[in-house]
């Protein structure tokens, strides 16, 4: 098999040699090293310093040349884009040809140049690896994390290829526009797929997409999910894991259909709650307690959940399945039995067979890395149609009538209709599930030799956590003060966290804030959601199929906003001021919706609802965008990881939320309104506050 390096000096351009990676220089620095390390004549800091420093100048060399070239494709383009203006003013059929052969001269040209980042990103991405392997460090992860997340990074300019973008689309632009040589001019905007397609027009879309195989709504969807990834996988690993068969589509489907139909679960009863408590004698804030059981259980099904997935994911989601139909059968049948006590352990069943851990963990085990975000823009997609679809199926379902001595009516039905929705879905996990074979995790061995090294990466964990701008002086000075550690702490830098505090011991400041500010929106949310029977019947007078279709469109904003705040906002602004706006609007959101004024209007509410719904979706995005980003990789993996985190913070939030919402109906209806608002508006502004003062001390 041919090198890399080989390839690199094979398919080069000659004229750009000295622009590339000198990956070759680089590889004989890693065996140098290596020797160097073994012999004892360097030590392993200033082996980090001096290779950091070498691909930091590799790095600039290429970003550098990179821009030069975009420039001088952009002059091009400006010039070609004169002649094309006097066309328009003056067509001219003859010079049309010309013009589309001018333009695919500068496709060419761009096509070279993407060609040499493609490269570029693949040297980069296997030096490192190369430099992980040879000396046993764990470098990449902390490299790319302090490169590519800082605001000045030139790494940005390699792996996402910034500012190449305005130039490919010039060249598509132009050339549709001149597709047809009778002088009628197309824009790609008007007509995004036209049926005759410029060859050089296919060669940059298809090398566009080598490049970057996702769309930033894909990016931003899949941060929801919290799955986290190696930042720079390598093709043949990606290949490696479609080879080794544990990647079944039957199964990841599965797994999407338990996330989408456990949050129909979770939110078909949100309508008819207050009803189905007040027909059991209890009053209509009890629908807080009724709500809140689910997740209450949650808080302790996330964690079996997460142990389990470790040894199977089948069985875990076949006891899901019979969980949750055993609790929707004993809520579905409360009505009957009078009693208040099978309604709540119907509901606690139902938590307790929350499976989303081990619909996580799947697609970061064992889908492959090149389809790995779509999974998990899948997994939050189908978590957001369960959101709207539960309320509105609760809605469909007003009809009365007894079969016996069993009575089905609006309260009753969403427990029988969800009972028959999981006993189908067990029969097809039973028939179609393929459960795939685990992987033992690799325990690192532990030697004198290498003693320092995992030192080292106690070191370079830490120092992902500092604030970006922290200087190599300090890191280094960091280092030597924790030289002296022992062989025990050296293992423990190197394996997952071992329980919750463990894991809540390795959060640093800006994540614990990002975690509050989690909290937060889930804490507000609940509360808008779980309250909006009883408000809006004491306020409006609204009926169930009203609530229904409220609750419906608030569920159908969810895609829509990601769409646009993945796709336009988070281009136009960097993520601490979508954060910070985003929490100010909830903040609004809250303050409208008080009833301060007489009377309380549909209005004011609905308007203000949607406010603070919309605003905590794009919060929820953002946040976990930059939360998977800043987490410690020791949280990437084991049972007690990040996904699990943020999971408990949000099950937390929404057990405290509807335990208040009960609390409060002690006071009277006429007072729930405000009094369930002041403690999200006191939580909101805290966030606030916290986010201000951690982003002002990070930059």
């Amino acid at each position: 098999m041919v090198t890399f390096g080989k390839k690199l000096k094979e398919r080069s351009i000659q004229e750009w040699q000295g622009y590339y990676i000198n990956y070759k220089l680089m590889k004989k620095k890693v065996k140098q090293y290596s020797r160097q390390l073994e012999g004892g004549n360097l030590e392993r800091r200033h082996v980090l310093k001096d290779f950091s420093r070498m691909l930091d100048n590799q790095i600039e060399k290429i970003a550098l040349f990179m821009l030069e070239q975009q420039g001088l494709l952009s002059s091009r383009l400006r010039r070609l884009r004169e002649s094309h203006d006097a066309l328009e003013e003056q067509p001219d059929i003859s010079l049309v040809s010309n013009l589309k052969e001018e333009y695919r001269a500068v496709g060419q040209d761009l096509l070279k140049l993407l060609f040499f980042v493609e490269m570029n990103a693949i040297g980069i991405r296997k030096i490192l690896k190369k430099f992980d392997k040879r000396l046993g460090y764990r470098f990449t992860n902390y490299y790319v994390k302090t490169r590519a997340n800082h605001p000045y990074s030139e790494l940005q300019q390699v792996f996402r290829h910034v500012g190449l973008g305005a130039v490919v689309g010039a060249v598509s632009r132009n050339l549709h526009e001149l597709q047809n040589n009778q002088g009628s001019y197309l824009s790609i905007y008007d007509q995004p797929v036209l049926p005759l397609q410029d060859p050089v027009v296919d060669s940059i879309r298809a090398a566009v997409d080598r490049l970057t195989r996702s769309t930033n709504f894909l990016n931003f969807m899949a941060k929801h999910a919290l799955i986290m990834q190696e930042e720079l996988p390598s093709p043949q690993d990606e290949e490696g894991e479609e080879e080794d068969g544990r990647y079944h589509f039957m199964s990841l489907l599965l797994n999407l259909v338990n996330t989408f139909l456990y949050m129909v679960n979770t939110y078909i009863i949100v309508p008819t709650a207050d009803d189905y408590s007040m027909s059991l004698g209890a009053a209509a804030t009890v629908c807080g307690v009724v709500i809140g059981a689910m997740a209450v259980a949650q808080l302790f099904s996330s964690v079996y959940f997460s142990a389990w997935s470790n040894r199977s994911y089948f069985k875990p989601l076949i006891f899901s399945s019979i969980v949750l139909f055993i609790g929707n059968l004993l809520y579905a049948l409360a009505f009957d039995l009078n009693s208040i006590a099978v309604l709540l352990v119907g509901r606690l069943f139902c938590g307790f067979g929350s499976a989303r851990a081990v619909n996580r963990r799947y697609i970061s085990d064992c889908v492959p890395l090149k389809i790995r975000m779509q999974a998990s823009a899948g997994f939050v997609s189908a978590s957001a149609l369960g959101m709207a679809c539960g309320p509105a199926l609760a809605g469909l379902l007003q009809v009365r009538f007894k079969i016996y001595k069993v009575t089905f009516n609006q309260d009753t039905l969403p427990g029988w209709v969800m009972a028959i929705a999981w006993l189908m879905y067990l029969v097809w996990l039973a028939i179609s599930f393929r459960e795939p074979a685990l992987q033992p995790e690799e325990i690192p061995k532990i030697s004198e030799e290498s003693n320092n090294s995992a030192v080292q990466d106690v070191n370079l964990e830490k120092g992902i956590k500092q604030p970006l701008l922290i200087t190599a002086e300090e890191i280094e000075e960091q280092a030597e003060d924790e030289c002296d550690g022992s062989e025990e702490a050296v293992e423990d830098s190197r394996a997952p966290a071992n329980s919750i505090v463990a894991a809540y011991r390795l959060l640093t400041p800006s994540v614990k804030v990002q975690l509050l500010i989690y909290f937060m929106l889930k804490y507000a949310m609940e509360i808008l959601l779980s309250e909006s029977s009883v408000i809006t019947t004491y306020y409006f007078g609204w009926s169930t199929s009203s609530v229904a279709i409220f609750l419906f469109c608030l569920g159908l904003t969810v895609l829509p906003v990601n769409l646009v705040v993945g796709s336009y906002i988070s281009n136009m602004f960097e993520d601490r001021q979508i954060l910070l706006v985003s929490e100010i609007m909830v903040c609004v959101g809250i303050l409208l919706s008080f009833h301060v004024v007489v009377p309380y209007t549909v209005p004011q509410y609905v308007c203000s609802g949607l406010i603070m719904f919309v605003s905590a979706e794009v919060l929820e995005g953002v946040n976990l965008s930059l939360l998977s980003r800043v987490m410690s990789s020791r949280l990437s993996r084991g049972t007690y990881n990040g996904g699990l985190l943020s999971t408990e913070a949000g099950t937390i939030a929404r057990v405290i939320a509807d335990a208040t919402i009960t609390v409060a109906g002690y006071l009277g209806r006429d007072m729930l309104l405000n009094v369930t608002l002041l403690p999200s508006l006191v939580i909101c502004v805290l966030s606030i506050v916290a986010t201000c003062f951690t982003y002002n001390s990070m930059y």
